[in-house]
This record gives structure tokens, sequence and C-alpha cells, in this order.
């Protein structure tokens, strides 16, 4: 192929290398130069172009694209008209996208003018979904190039649609004390609508006691039934082999091929078989529409594409699915509801740990301590925001002038935190479903974080608190649901909510947070100097 200057006189035939104007004659680019074209741009003065002129043995760039997107397309690929040396690849129905990603990097290695782009492999894609593409760079490549590339395709075609064949699912959810029926309800609305791309439907629905026996029996009788798949939501996590699901699977006669997966949210998830039909443990994760490695697993399985224990274990990279505190708003379409929450700001305490003074009202950053807490909640979603007062009453509610706030006086503020909690409790409406408690010494902490927790309880409003975590240690503010509110009024003197929480086990919904901010409360002189450079003032 020639690429240059070509006279006018000369060019037609070649292709136009970039957009010429001359005059009112346009030839633009990539078009072949017709004679009228060369007439036309010499009666404008113009006396070369740059242009491309094919040699012997060149194909041109639709050409190509068109014959090496022919020899990828495989079972329900379709391909479109070539343009621009550009040919898209697109699914045909439904399923699991299936790449041989040797033979597409080998492709690519061939020629730097050949280039070839898909989606990921084993991505669930509609019907119309665009797959992959074929890009030529020049307008011209030797076709011993593409020889060469179609030669390393050999027959096999590597981009196919493994479509979705699987269309019966037997559902059996463990029932413990506590746990709703509106909350297996909704998990079965929402998993019906994961089911629905793929044309497949729920066809059993038991509920059984979170024991192995009653459970076991379960998953026999599903496994034996119509039902294609069967899918098991526990009531508590899977936590070990020998725990409650996968124990029942091999009661029942089944085999667990494997727990856990390098993907988050998803990590306690269990792959078994029962009567060659498999059997999946949903991870609590998966009550949410949000997408989780649970969907990884259903959707490959509904498709027929195997998921074995070495296949779980390479889902790591990319596995990471979490999302982060500094973009608090979900990445799924469709689903950015939070939890209609409230706000309560435990600010009622003596800060005797502080010395002289009132920790709360010590000034950081040009205002009181205690004012940082109660505008993140302000920022946040959380509403009403409540805050409590005890000591000093009448100075906590100055500093905290202006701000949009319901006030809960705690006259036995000297006795401790619990009676801080209850007042607080008390001045929440009757129909928030739960509330994030924030300290009122912690002034790092965003609304993204409360933002954040609010999510996970709507994903999960089966969960008696949800509480946020830095390298595996509990922090605040923390959620409680309503669920919780009645054993407030158990706690003493200065207990908080950690006894309701280590009490509530796997009912409690942890959020992994890398944000020391849940972690940094102001709580002695020396903190308050570490944060500000000064001493606390009395």
């Amino acid at each position: 192929m020639k690429f240059g200057p070509v006279p006018v006189a000369d060019a037609v035939g070649s292709v136009a290398a970039h957009t010429v104007r001359a005059g009112e004659a346009i030839v633009r680019k990539g078009a072949t130069v017709s004679e009228e074209d060369a007439r036309r741009l010499a009666a404008a003065g113009l006396a070369e172009i740059v242009a491309v002129q094919l040699e012997a043995g060149d194909i041109d760039e639709n050409a190509a694209a068109e014959q090496l997107a022919r020899a990828l397309a495989g079972r329900a690929v379709v391909t479109e008209a070539p343009f621009t040396g550009r040919v898209n690849l697109f699914a045909a129905a439904p399923g699991i996208l299936q790449v041989e990603a040797g033979v597409i990097d080998a492709l690519n290695a061939v020629d730097e003018a050949i280039t070839v782009a898909t989606l990921p492999a084993l991505k669930a894609v509609v019907a119309g979904e665009m797959v992959g593409t074929v890009k030529i760079i020049p307008y011209a490549v030797p076709e011993a190039r593409i020889a060469e590339a179609l030669e390393r395709l050999g027959a096999d075609k590597p981009v196919a649609i493994a479509e979705y064949r699987l269309r019966s699912v037997a559902v059996v959810s463990t029932l413990l004390p506590g746990l709703k029926t509106s909350v297996v309800d909704k998990t079965l609305r929402t998993f019906a609508e994961r089911l629905r791309p793929a044309g497949a439907a729920i066809e059993r629905d038991v509920r059984v006691a979170h024991e192995d026996a009653p459970l076991a029996q379960a998953i026999r009788e599903a496994a034996a039934g119509p039902a294609e798949l069967v899918v098991v939501f526990g009531a508590s996590a899977i936590t070990d082999r020998r725990d409650v699901v996968p124990q029942a699977l091999v009661e029942a006669g089944g085999t667990v091929e494997h727990l856990g997966m390098p993907v988050d949210p998803g990590n306690l998830l269990m792959l078994g078989s029962l009567g060659g039909k498999p059997v999946i443990g949903a991870p609590g994760c998966a009550r949410s529409p949000k997408e989780n490695g649970f969907d990884w697993v259903l959707q490959r399985s509904l498709a027929g594409v195997p998921v074995r224990r070495a296949d779980i274990q390479k889902m790591g990279v990319g596995g990471l699915l979490m999302e982060i505190v500094s973009r608090p708003q979900p990445r799924a379409p469709g689903h950015g509801e939070a939890a209609p929450v409230a706000g309560l700001v435990l600010a009622a305490g003596r800060s005797t740990r502080m010395g002289a003074g009132n920790k709360l009202l010590q000034q950081v950053r040009g205002k009181p301590l205690v004012r940082y807490a109660v505008e993140a909640q302000l920022a946040s979603r959380a509403a009403p925001v409540v805050v409590v007062t005890g000591h000093q009453r009448d100075e906590i509610r100055a500093a905290l002038a202006g701000l949009d706030v319901v006030f809960a006086d705690n006259p036995a503020f000297a006795e401790g935190l619990s009676g801080s909690l209850k007042a607080g409790l008390a001045a929440l409406p009757g129909e928030v479903p739960g509330v994030v408690v924030s300290l009122g010494d912690m002034p790092n902490v965003t609304a993204g974080v409360i933002d954040r927790l609010a999510q996970a309880f709507a994903d999960r409003p089966d969960a008696f608190a949800v509480a946020p975590t830095l390298l595996g240690q509990r922090g605040n503010p923390v959620l409680l649901s309503r669920a919780l509110f009645a054993e407030v009024a158990t706690l003493e003197g200065d207990q908080g909510a950690r006894r309701l929480l280590d009490a509530a086990g796997d009912a409690v919904e942890e959020v992994a947070l890398d944000d020391p901010a849940i972690a940094l409360d102001i709580d002695t002189p020396e903190a308050l100097k570490a944060l500000t450079g000064q001493e606390p003032r009395g």
C-alpha cells in the first residue's frame, strides 16, 4: 500500500486519506476518488492530495475486517456490514459470552494493522448487544497478513454465546425467629428478576426451619423434582462446611464442590450438586439486586456453562465489586435507593477523659467539634436528625444553632450512654425502620459513610444492624434496625449498642470501609492535640 501525496491527475481510483475541500469540490476521507472528483479538484487549483493506493497483494480495510469478523463469529453471534474498516459482532440471543482469550491475543499480535476487541469472557449478554469489534487501522493491509490471522484462528470460532437453557429453578429458604416473611418474599422477587433475562422462573418455593434435617429433606425433594437448578437462601450466612446449609446438602446425598469465592460481595457462596443438578447456597448479598458473585455463578449455571472449584478460584481478578466510601452511589442501573433511616447524634456525655472543658465544644477547624457529626448527618439522606443533649445542654444547643435538628434531652446523662440511646430512640417517628447512631466526638465521619450504611440496610432489610469495619474491626457510626429498639431498653449504665450487636451475630451486616474516620474519636487531650495541634480549652 502506498500512502502519501499523489498528483490530482493520477489520483483517480485512489482513496482519499483526509477530507479534501477545494472551491466547491469536497472529497471525503476514505472515499475513492472519481474522475469527476479529480476534474473538480484540478479546476479549483489543487495540484495534489494525500491518498492511498493499493498495490498487488493488498486487501482493502472493509474486505479484511469482514473476513476476520466472519471467522471469529461463532454460535449465536452475528456480524454487521463493514464500514470504515470496522465490523461489529452482536449477540443473536441472550446468554453467556464465551471468548478464547488466547486466540484473540494471537490475532492482535499478527500485525499492528489488525485489532480485535471483545467484552470480558463469561459476561452475561442480551440479544442485540455488541460483544466484539474488528478494526483494520490503515486503509489496506497485505493479504498475506490476513491469511496469517485466519490460519491462527483455525476452524474454531472463538467468539460465541452459550445460550441460556435451564428454565426451572427450585428455591429453598430457611427461617429463623425474627426473619420477617416480607424479607423472604422480597428475596424471591429479586431472584425472579435475576432469572427473567434467561427466560427462567421459580418452579418451587419451599420454606423450612434453619436446621439440618428439614433443610436436607427440602433439598432432596427439590432436586428430585422437575427443577433443573436448586438455590438455597439461608437465614444465616454460611461460614463453614459444617454449617447448616452445606451439612444439609451432604445429608441429602449431595456434594459440596466448593465453599467461598474470591468475589466481594459474594464471599460466602456454596457450590454443590445433587443428582446431577447444581445446588447453590446463596450468600447474604444475593438478597440485593446489585451485582455480586452469586450473579456470576447463577448466570453460567443457567447457560449450562460448568462452574467448578477451579473456575471459582480464578474469579479474584475483577472480583472486587464492593462500592467504596468515596463513591457511595451504587453502580447498578436503576438501583439507587437507600433505606429511609433517621439520624441520631449522641451529645449528652460529660467528657470526663478530656479533663478541662467539654470536648464537644472544643474548636476544631473553626467550629465546635459536635457540629461536624451533626452536619454529616444532615448532609446524608438520613431524616429526621435527632441530637441527644444532657451535660451543658444549653451550650451544646447554642453550638448547633441554625441546624435543622430535633433535640431530645437526657436528664440521666450522668448514668451513662444507655440513657442517651433510649432518649434518642424515643424521639424518633414511629414509622422509621432504622437509625444511624453517630457519636458527637467523631469529626471526620462523612455523609458518604452514613449513606453507605443506609444502602447496605436497603440491600439487606432483615439485618438487625449495619456496622462499618476497618481492617476487620467495627467502628462508628452504627445503623440499628427497629427490630433492635426494644432491646435497647434492656441496656443499663454506660452500655452502648455493642452488646446487642455481639448478641445479634450474623444478623449484623458488616460493611468494609477503607476509612480511618470510623475509628477516630476525640475523647482525650492528646487526641484533640493530634487533630488540631492545640491544647483543649477549659
